[in-house]
C-alpha cells in the first residue's frame, strides 16, 4: 500500500506517519462538515421553489443534527470494531448517494429522509469523533494541538465552503452546490484510501511521543455485544458528575453554533437586507478566525486548566450573541461579531476532549466523547428548530439568539464545576 510506503519514507526524515493519518482526517472532517452545512445556505431557496416554510425546512435539518450527535458513541465503537478507515469511506459513500438523490426531490418527506435521515447517519459516522479517535491513537504528545486542528477542519468546512455554496446557488440553482460537494466528498474518499490507517501498530509505529508499539485492544465479536458496548459505557459514565456537566456544556456549545448561527445566519441577515453571499462571507470570516482560535486553544489546552479555557469560551461567545441585536447589521457591525465570535466557535473541543480523557480514560474516552457530541448535536436540533419556529411565529430569528447567549453565560459558570480527576469507575473498568 501506499501508506506503507509512503510512512517508510517519513520514518528516514523522522517524521512520524500519523501526520500524514492527520492530514488525511484534517480533510475528510473537512468535506463532511461542509456537507453538514450546506444546507443552510439552501433554506431560501427551497423556500422559493417548493414552498415550504421556515419551520418545515428546519424540522428537517434537526433531524440531521440529532442523527449526526446520535451516530457518535455508535460510530466510535464501530471504528474500534471495524477500523477507523473502513468507516470513513462507509460515511463519504452515504453522504455521496443522499447528496446525489436530494438532487431529485420534489416532496418535504423526500427532504426529511435525505437531508435528515440519510445525511444525519452518513456524517454522523465520522463526525467530531473522528478526530478524538485519531488524536487519542496515533498522537500522546501534541494531542491537544492536534484536536485543535481537527476541531478546526469542522468548524473550516462547515463555513469556508458557505460563500462559494452561495455564490453557485445564486447564479446556477442549489442543485449546482450540491454537485459541487458530493466532488469535495469524493476527493476526500480517495485520500483515504490511499493515506488511512487504523492504528500507528498497523506499519509497526508506536504513537507519536511515545516508544512502545501497542497492539489493538479485544473488541466485541457480536453485533449485539458491539451495539450495546456504548451502552454499558454510558451507563458508567452516567454515574460519574462531570459527565453530565460536559454533556450539558456541550448542548449549550451547539445550541450556539451548529443548530442556530450556521443554520440560520444567512436567513436572520436576509431579513435586514444583507445578500445571501455577502452573509456566507461573515460566516466564512468567522471559519478564518475559528481556525486561529481553535488551534490557539489545543496549544492552550496542553498547557493550561481546561476547565478556566471553557469558561473563557462560553462567556466570550455569550456576550458576542447579546451583542448582535444591539448591532446595525452592517459591515462593521457584523466584522466585529464575526471577529469574536469566530475565535471560539468550537474552539470548545480540544479543552473537552482532554478532560473526557482525565476523567474516563485514553480507551473509552472516544466512546464517552461520543455521548457528549450527542448533547452537543441535540442542542443544535433544538436551535435549529427553534430559530425556525422563532421566525415562523414571531417573524425574527432574534429571541432564539438571544436565548443562545443566555445559555452560553450559564455553560460558562457550569464548567468550573468539572472535577479534573480520574473516574474511579473507570479506573477500575
Amino acid at each position: 500500500m501506499l501508506s506503507a510506503t509512503l510512512a517508510r519514507q517519513m520514518g528516514a526524515r523522522h517524521i512520524h506517519y500519523g501526520w500524514a493519518v492527520l492530514a488525511a482526517t484534517f480533510l475528510t472532517m473537512l468535506v463532511v462538515a461542509g456537507a453538514v452545512g450546506a444546507p443552510g445556505v439552501f433554506i431560501i431557496p427551497l423556500q422559493r421553489e417548493f414552498g415550504w416554510s421556515a419551520a418545515d425546512i428546519s424540522g428537517a435539518l434537526a433531524i440531521r443534527f440529532l442523527l449526526f450527535g446520535g451516530m457518535g458513541p455508535f460510530a466510535a465503537a464501530f471504528m474500534n470494531r471495524f477500523g477507523v478507515r473502513r468507516m470513513m469511506l462507509v460515511s463519504l459513500a452515504i453522504i455521496v448517494v443522499g447528496l446525489l438523490l436530494s438532487m431529485g426531490m420534489t416532496r418535504l418527506w423526500q427532504l426529511v429522509l435525505l437531508w435528515g435521515v440519510v445525511i444525519g447517519i452518513g456524517t454522523g459516522l465520522t463526525a467530531m469523533v473522528l478526530g478524538a479517535t485519531v488524536a487519542t491513537r496515533w498522537f500522546t504528545h501534541r494531542r491537544g494541538l492536534v484536536m485543535g486542528l481537527l476541531s478546526a477542519s469542522t468548524a473550516t468546512g462547515q463555513l469556508a465552503f458557505l460563500p462559494l455554496l452561495a455564490a453557485l446557488t445564486e447564479r446556477f440553482g442549489w442543485r449546482a452546490s450540491v454537485l459541487l460537494v458530493c466532488g469535495a466528498v469524493l476527493l476526500a474518499a480517495l485520500v483515504v484510501l490511499l493515506l488511512m490507517r487504523d492504528r500507528p501498530a498497523d506499519l509497526g509505529l508506536p504513537p507519536y511521543g511515545e516508544s512502545a508499539v501497542h497492539p489493538a485492544p479485544p473488541q466485541p465479536a457480536g453485533l449485539g455485544a458491539l451495539l450495546m458496548s456504548p451502552l454499558r459505557i454510558l451507563a458508567d459514565a452516567a454515574r460519574v458528575p462531570s459527565f453530565w456537566i460536559l454533556f450539558f456544556s456541550f448542548y449549550i456549545c451547539g445550541a450556539s453554533t451548529n443548530g442556530l448561527v450556521q443554520t440560520h445566519f444567512i436567513a436572520l441577515c436576509g431579513d435586514y437586507g444583507l445578500a445571501a453571499v455577502g452573509a456566507a462571507s461573515m460566516l466564512a470570516m468567522m471559519g478564518l478566525f475559528d481556525f486561529a482560535g481553535t488551534l490557539g486553544s489545543g496549544w492552550l489546552s496542553d498547557r493550561f486548566d481546561n476547565r478556566w479555557l471553557l469558561f473563557c469560551y462560553y462567556g466570550l461567545r455569550g456576550l458576542s450573541l447579546l451583542y448582535l441585536p444591539f448591532s446595525d447589521f452592517s459591515l462593521y457591525s457584523l466584522t466585529v461579531f464575526a471577529m469574536f465570535y469566530g475565535l471560539d466557535w468550537v474552539a470548545t473541543v480540544p479543552p473537552t476532549v482532554k478532560l473526557t480523557a482525565q476523567r474516563f480514560g485514553p480507551e473509552r474516552a472516544n466512546v464517552v466523547f461520543g455521548w457528549i457530541f450527542a448533547g452537543h448535536q441535540l442542542g443544535a436540533a433544538s436551535a435549529a428548530l427553534a430559530g425556525g419556529l422563532s421566525r415562523t411565529v414571531w417573524q425574527s430569528y432574534m429571541p432564539a439568539f438571544v436565548a443562545a447567549g443566555i445559555l452560553c453565560l450559564i455553560g460558562a459558570g457550569m464548567v468550573l464545576l468539572i472535577n479534573r480527576g480520574r473516574s474511579k469507575t473507570f479506573a477500575l473498568a
